[in-house]
């Protein structure tokens, strides 16, 4: 037989089907037994929960009140954020990044105070118990003028903050201050030392409105172991535009009231034989009014000439150098011939009605004198261009 005869040479489509077989029936298991085989194995791994970071970190007795709180998450988003200090005011808040997996706090936090963050994650929650620092010096509003209970202010009436420690962090501070007005105007701080901070405006407040001064300074550092302790809130109110134009030279003193002239008087100044007895010109505020007001010869002792100690009725302070508008029974010089020690002297039942009507920051615009007030003089602010008053501002 030959055997030879009936073997063919195998194509290369036959050598890929038989490899294709094989390789069937190395993955279809035992088709003569019925058996499919077993599936394939699959290895499925745990999700990793969550990792939750909060800074400051658990146990922290020293953070300081300007710090940030620092929430982030590892693996997840951060669902839920809540911090919490010893009373319930205390709650403080924040804001999250466009993914949230990042949240910081706002504001700052409370000198003395003890805190506690809870952060959720998915199935993970973190949380961290801290305190912050006492402060060595702290820092409060110890007073605002003008602020008088009930007063109501004139339209050129400054905002004078004093605060009871030095402040060297001036712009911290001054960054927590603010000044909102129902008839808002243009305005800008300047200190005047390290304790003492004023707000002007660049022109007149608009009358009859409310102003909210707020000093946020909780927790503002101030300076080397100096932060703020407690927040401050004054409500003043601006009345009538109240503006006085005195003229040294006519010796004539007229009061407008809302634009409207109200009273018309004659008056005398200073008789201008020296410096000290030269009325100042320019622009005064109305600062506080006596009845009477003790004056005494500044730089002069008993007996010496031109000394004089005596009591002034119905007087109204518009300077620190001594300078008022007062009553004087000395009629045949007002309207004529200045006579004053510096002053601005009127007849009686005028002064006194300047005397009771004034608001405190109303405006006294005197002229025609050789001396010019000094910015600060008193509250001689508006003296000084807005341009170069704005220049005191920490920011």
């Amino acid at each position: 037989m030959n055997i030879a005869s009936g073997w063919k040479k195998p194509t290369a489509g036959m050598a890929l089907l038989a490899a294709a077989a094989l390789t069937a029936s190395c993955s279809s298991g035992n088709a003569a037994t019925g058996n499919a085989g077993a599936p394939d194995a699959t290895t499925s791994a745990t999700p990793q929960a969550p990792t939750i970071t909060i800074s400051p970190a658990e146990g922290n007795a020293k953070v300081s009140p300007d710090k940030k709180i620092v929430v982030t998450a590892s693996g997840g988003t951060l669902d839920e954020i809540s911090v919490q200090g010893k009373d319930d005011d205390d709650e403080i808040t924040g804001t999250f990044n466009a993914d949230k997996t990042r949240w910081v706090s706002k504001g700052t936090l409370k000198p003395s105070t003890g805190y506690t963050v809870t952060a959720k994650s998915g199935v993970t929650t973190a949380t961290s118990a801290f305190t912050t620092i006492k402060p060595e010096r702290p820092l409060q509003v110890a007073d605002v003028t003008p602020n008088a209970k009930g007063e109501t202010l004139g339209v050129g009436a400054p905002i004078i903050v004093t605060f009871n420690q030095p402040v060297t962090q001036k712009a911290n501070v001054e960054r927590a201050l603010k000044v909102e007005a129902e008839k808002p105007v243009k305005g800008a701080w300047r200190w005047i030392n390290d304790t003492v901070v004023i707000y002007r405006t660049a022109t007149y407040w608009p009358a009859h409105q409310k102003i909210t001064f707020t000093a946020d300074i909780e927790g503002v550092k101030a300076g080397k172991g100096t932060y703020g302790v407690k927040d401050y809130t004054a409500d003043l109110k601006i009345g009538a535009k109240v503006i006085s134009k005195v003229n040294t030279r006519t010796h004539m003193m007229y009061v407008y009231k809302d634009n409207k002239r109200v009273q018309t008087m004659r008056i005398s100044a200073g008789k201008g034989d020296t410096r000290e007895y030269t009325t100042t010109s320019g622009v005064h505020l109305t600062m506080e009014r006596g009845n009477p007001v003790r004056m005494i010869s500044p730089g002069r002792k008993k007996g010496d000439p031109g000394y004089y100690d005596v009591m002034i009725n119905h007087a109204v302070r518009i300077s620190n150098s001594g300078e008022y508008v007062h009553a004087k029974d000395n009629v045949w010089a007002q309207g004529r011939a200045n006579v004053s020690h510096g002053c601005v002297n009127a007849r009686p039942d005028q002064a006194k009605w300047f005397h009771d009507t004034m608001q405190r920051g109303d405006v006294v615009d005197i002229t025609g004198t050789s001396r010019k007030l000094e910015w600060n003089n008193g509250w001689g602010f508006w003296q000084m261009p807005f341009s170069e008053w704005k220049k005191g501002s920490a920011l």
